[in-house]
């Protein structure tokens, strides 16, 4: 068995194993990290071999930082991204470049039927209909998408929503609200097969999903980085923020939004950012919390956006598709049933 683990902003780990009588045989530990000392390579084979086939990922890492010596150096990795390349390779995990994905970057839709897409297209993936898949959005209306767990009057301040002109609208998946005007934000979906995180915890595949951003964003002179859980920064500031859903049909949906920028004060006016939110962040003022992408940049939203379609296309293949007409019928159907409804938007008053 064979599985491999590319460390968000470190090294490849690799990992070739065999499984006999339910224990893992024939270890052999490989990428282009960095360890001292030299003898620690065989530590960590002979730590891992042995291993019943069902070991989970904190067992595995636990054997691998038992049997290194003190004074081992390891750059690029770490005993739990062993972990994880061992538990990819027991379920035959899948890798990006598994599979011919797709690039939607088209049409404008209002906030509602954003929610119902997004589930939608998770959906026709999980279902094999429809290739992985990334989705860029586009917004000609302003919105406020709140997670799954929030509650409305907590988060939004409804009266001055509705001054605005702002559709509050809930998501499938959890997390914090986020604020959306035309033009000011970058939001994009991924639709996957939950075999391209199979063996990863929720906080693993945050960075492994958004590695390509990061790198697209790095291109673009920013110094950016991830902070977990589910954060992308910078020194600068906060850029933005993700969240993910893992559907029962076998596909994860993993979306992030970005700030290009950002009305601040309008801001601070629409979502209501308590003091203790805040507080974790380090800051006073809400609207220096997110650093915009047009002041770290200099550039258009469209140009940074094409670099991302740029960098996931190189590092990943991909080809440009659009939302079928059945999708968004579909999507059409759902924002009826479900995510225009009181029911769905006030599940958590």
């Amino acid at each position: 068995m064979h599985g491999e683990y590319k460390v968000p902003g470190g090294k490849l780990v690799v990992v070739d194993l065999d499984v006999i009588d339910r224990r893992i045989a024939n270890f052999r530990l490989s990428g282009d990290f960095f360890l001292e000392p030299d003898t620690a390579l065989t530590l960590i084979d002979e730590a891992v071999n042995g291993l019943s086939e069902n070991s989970d990922a904190s067992t595995i890492s636990f054997a691998v930082q038992s049997a290194l010596p003190e004074d081992a150096i390891l750059l690029g990795f770490s005993p739990d991204a062993v972990a994880v390349a061992v538990r990819r390779s027991l379920a035959l995990a899948t890798t990006w470049t598994d599979y011919d994905w797709q690039i939607i970057h088209g049409a404008a839709y209002p906030p509602v039927v954003q929610m119902a897409l997004d589930q939608v297209l998770s959906e026709e993936v999980g279902a094999g209909r429809r290739q992985p898949t990334l989705r860029i959005w586009e917004w000609n209306e302003p919105g406020v998408v709140i997670g799954s767990f929030q509650s409305v009057k907590n988060e939004v301040d409804l009266e001055s929503a509705a001054k605005y002109g702002f559709q509050v609208v809930r998501r499938v998946s959890g997390g914090g609200a986020m604020f959306m005007e035309a033009g000011s934000v970058i939001t994009y979906s991924i639709y996957a097969p939950t075999d391209l995180v199979h063996g990863m915890t929720f906080a693993d595949s945050y960075a492994f999903l958004d590695e390509w951003v990061i790198t697209a964003l790095k291109s673009l002179g920013i110094d950016a980085s991830y902070q977990p859980l589910n954060d992308i920064t910078s020194p600068s500031g906060k850029i933005g923020g993700a969240a993910q859903k893992r559907l029962g049909t076998g596909a994860v949906l993993h979306h992030v939004t970005m700030s290009y920028d950002m009305d601040g004060d309008r801001m601070v006016e629409v979502l209501r950012i308590g003091r203790e939110k805040m507080s974790d962040k380090g800051t006073k003022s809400a609207n220096k919390r997110v650093d915009p992408l047009r002041s770290q940049t200099g550039l258009s939203r469209a140009a940074i956006i094409e670099r991302m379609e740029q960098t996931f296309t190189r590092l990943y293949g991909a080809t440009p598709d659009d939302v079928t007409p059945a999708e968004l019928a579909r999507a059409q159907q759902l924002v009826v049933e479900k995510f225009a409804t009181e029911e769905w938007l006030y599940r958590v008053p």
